[in-house]
């Protein structure tokens, strides 16, 4: 929906229209306004004062545009256009970049997180997520930006383990993507399970028939916390132990880069390890079923990325 307005333009019709939610153009051709709300993905600089801004919007999907002086101690703007800021924006429309007019604080969930390395490592692997499943920008992805949002929130709120936060989010956005990883039944023949076989490149779980060599062997206990983290299982999520957790993180990790045939750079740098488990742990090998066996999955798919010529960048 675009409203067009006389050249006159009354002060008063200006004002109400900016406030608006829908796209503003003059009968003359010379302005066009749009205002949504969204997430902020990422920056960059651009000239000496300026920075493109990435967002994923409520209604438009990914935006990118250009941020006027933001870089300047003076800017309007302050820190609201930083990552993991959610915001209300008005945009002008560019011949190349839309550039942000106005800018409203929503949720200050910036603030929160980036004083907690756990929470900001996982918040900047949410972020960049997102980012690379909306490879189109201004394709609607009203799915994708209300999980983002609900992720953002729940790390700013700190009240459930980041980890489990972000592993949920990489689920339920390859579900969104078409790539969930088959847990109840065999990915290939559809037997139902559970199933004593996992394997990233056959999709998931693996009847004894389809096993296929390479395959990994994750414990009941991994599969179930896979499960609940897919489908919203907080109950059983939390209560599971921290080298289940572990373990989930290795498949999710992989299962996500294969299909994405390239490596986050944020997912190396996600701290995993619990508020309750000690840190010996996380420098430590673990010996519970089947971590063995998910790292070395995990680290197969890198080293095949690698192989590829994949930088992440």
């Amino acid at each position: 929906m675009v409203v067009h307005v006389p050249a006159a333009r009354p002060a008063g019709v200006v004002a109400g229209l900016m406030r608006g939610s829908v796209p503003v153009t003059w009968d003359d051709g010379t302005v066009s306004l749009y205002r949504d709300t969204g997430v902020v993905l990422r920056g960059h600089k651009l000239g000496e004062a300026d920075r493109i801004i990435t967002l994923l919007t409520r209604r438009h999907g990914k935006v990118r545009a250009v941020a006027k002086g933001v870089r300047r101690t003076t800017s309007r703007f302050g820190a609201r256009l930083e990552p993991f800021g959610h915001v209300d924006v008005q945009f002008y429309t560019g011949r190349t970049l839309d550039v942000i007019t106005q800018v409203e604080t929503v949720d200050a969930f910036a603030l929160p997180i980036v004083g907690d390395y756990q929470r900001y490592t996982a918040a900047s692997a949410i972020t960049e997520t997102a980012d690379r499943l909306t490879a189109e920008e201004g394709q609607p992805a009203l799915k994708l930006y209300l999980l983002v949002v609900g992720a953002l929130r729940a790390l700013a709120e700190g009240r459930r383990d980041a980890s489990l936060v972000l592993d949920a989010f990489l689920l339920r956005s390859m579900a969104f993507a078409g790539w969930a990883p088959a847990i109840t039944e065999c990915a290939r023949c559809g037997q139902p399970g559970p199933h004593g076989a996992f394997n990233v490149q056959a999709g998931g779980s693996l009847c004894s028939r389809c096993r296929v060599p390479g395959s990994v062997h994750p414990s009941p206990e991994v599969l179930a916390l896979l499960a609940a983290l897919l489908h919203g299982d907080w109950e059983t999520a939390e209560s599971s132990a921290y080298g289940v957790r572990r373990d989930v993180s290795g498949l999710v990790a992989a299962h996500l880069q294969w299909h994405l045939e390239r490596q986050l750079r944020s997912l190396p740098f996600v701290e995993r390890r619990t508020r309750q488990a000690p840190i010996t742990d996380t420098l430590g090998s673990n010996t519970m079923s089947g971590e063995t066996e998910v790292s070395s999955a995990a680290q197969g798919t890198r080293s095949r990325e690698s192989a590829r010529g994949v930088t992440g960048a």
